[in-house]
């Protein structure tokens, strides 16, 4: 197909071609119209280059300015060109290409800004693409999810259901526009939340993380606090009480016949008895709500490990229970409340020979850089409801057990600023670490 420019050569070509022919034949015949003809010829090139360089500069200026915007370059602009009509469509575009840059820069600002608020934001989002697979996650999801390495992690370009660990699970269900609490290990609490916007008119998905992990703790402490607190006062004004009349009706023994004698101290002494086990309990729940802030001090983590396995060692011996220590070779050194960090230890420990029973092994493990300690055992598995209700205040799979131990645990290294977990370790075992966050 000819383009205008095509045709208007022609065009021109066609008309000179007929006027060149009529002055031929009146060069002969009519001197006066052959000279007249020869000017009209003259005048009629003279105009024809005109109108070619009107009609086409316009052409060339609209071919650019469509060049351009396909090029999505909104930086050409036009100067006016002398023509009225051009003139104004000049003006028409150059406004439009103003108005074009103005939103381009606009919106890439925006973008800036928005990238830049979701990656320094502390709640996580995950960005999934059109076929629902996580295509961008900011830095507080990684780290939420992990692993936190030196590249993107393994998990991005695969949909929800295939994130690690009990991510995949809680997030590949996640309804949109129905919040879902995420307990994860039983101490990392979060809140998750999925919703939609457009892409280029179509629909793409995101989550958002935000931990509640302080938040939730925070409102545990105070719940069981004031639970202790209130316990503890009216149980042990009554036990003061009680003993004290206990005590009392000893003095009546020697009034009783001698064949009752036995039998009404005996009931006194399990009375008083019974009541000071009662207090010794109470007393193990206040020490939760009393916990002093730790007095940080140069600690011998290995001597502190080492005192904790010759504490234990005839209760392992006992259950055939054996220890294979790797310590790191060189002094592991830290700043820690030493009779804290020994206790939370000693709670970790007597955790892992109750998880075994009988007939096991303990393997603790240290490293120095980073610092962490691993106190791992082959004993009975967590199942997953279990590891979701782990380090919950009063929570315990043992019988007659209070559900404190590891709560103090939890609290003495958050205290601590350490990162700690209890989650299976190696095929068929259990490990607790605690390392720097």
């Amino acid at each position: 197909m000819m383009s205008l420019r095509v045709k208007f050569l022609l065009f021109v070509v066609v008309i000179h071609a007929v006027l060149v022919a009529l002055a031929a034949q009146l060069r002969t015949t009519n001197a006066g119209l052959f000279i007249a003809t020869e000017l009209l010829l003259l005048g009629s090139l003279v105009l024809s280059a005109q109108l070619y360089r009107g009609f086409v500069r316009p052409l060339q200026l609209i071919a650019a300015g469509t060049a351009a915007m396909q090029a999505r370059d909104f930086t050409l602009k036009f100067v006016p060109v002398g023509q009225r009509e051009m003139d104004q469509l000049i003006g028409v575009y150059n406004s439009m290409i103003d108005a074009l840059r103005r939103e381009r820069v606009s919106q890439h600002e925006k973008s800036i800004l928005l990238e830049r608020l979701i990656e320094a934001s502390p709640a996580g989002v995950l960005i999934l693409d059109f076929e629902g697979n996580v295509e961008h996650a900011n830095a507080a999801a990684v780290r939420f999810i992990g692993p936190a390495g030196a590249g993107p992690p393994a998990w991005l370009g695969q949909p929800l259901g295939a994130l690690p660990g009990p991510w995949g699970p809680a997030l590949g269900a996640l309804a949109e526009g129905q919040p879902r609490a995420l307990r994860l290990s039983g101490l990392q609490a979060y809140r998750a939340h999925a919703a939609h916007f457009l892409d280029r008119g179509f629909t793409r998905r995101f989550v958002v993380l935000e931990e509640l992990t302080q938040e939730l703790i925070k409102q545990e402490k105070q719940a069981y606090e004031q639970l202790i607190r209130l316990m503890s006062h009216e149980i042990n004004n009554s036990i003061g009480a009680i003993n004290s009349i206990l005590g009392s009706f000893q003095h009546y023994a020697p009034q009783l016949a001698p064949a009752d004698r036995p039998d009404f101290t005996e009931a006194i002494d399990v009375s008083i008895a019974r009541n000071t086990q009662l207090a010794s309990f109470i007393a193990d729940f206040a020490r939760l709500v009393r916990l002093p802030a730790p007095h940080l001090a140069p600690t011998d983590v290995h001597a502190l490990l080492r005192n904790l396995g010759r504490l234990l060692g005839p209760q392992s011996a006992e259950r055939r229970v054996a220890w294979h220590w790797e310590l790191a070779d060189a002094p592991l050194i830290i700043e820690a409340d030493a009779p804290q960090l020994e206790q939370a230890l000693l709670n970790v420990a007597k955790n892992a020979l109750e998880a075994i029973g009988t007939d096991g092994n303990i393997w603790v493990r240290t490293t120095t850089n980073p610092f962490s300690i691993s106190i791992e055992n082959d004993g009975a598995p967590l199942t997953p409801e279990v590891r979701e209700r782990l380090f919950t205040a009063f929570f315990s799979t043992k019988r007659g057990g209070q559900g404190i131990g590891l709560t103090l645990v939890r609290d003495v290294l958050l205290a601590h600023g350490f990162a700690f977990n209890l989650a299976p370790g190696a095929p068929g075992r259990t490990a607790f670490t605690i390392g720097t966050p």
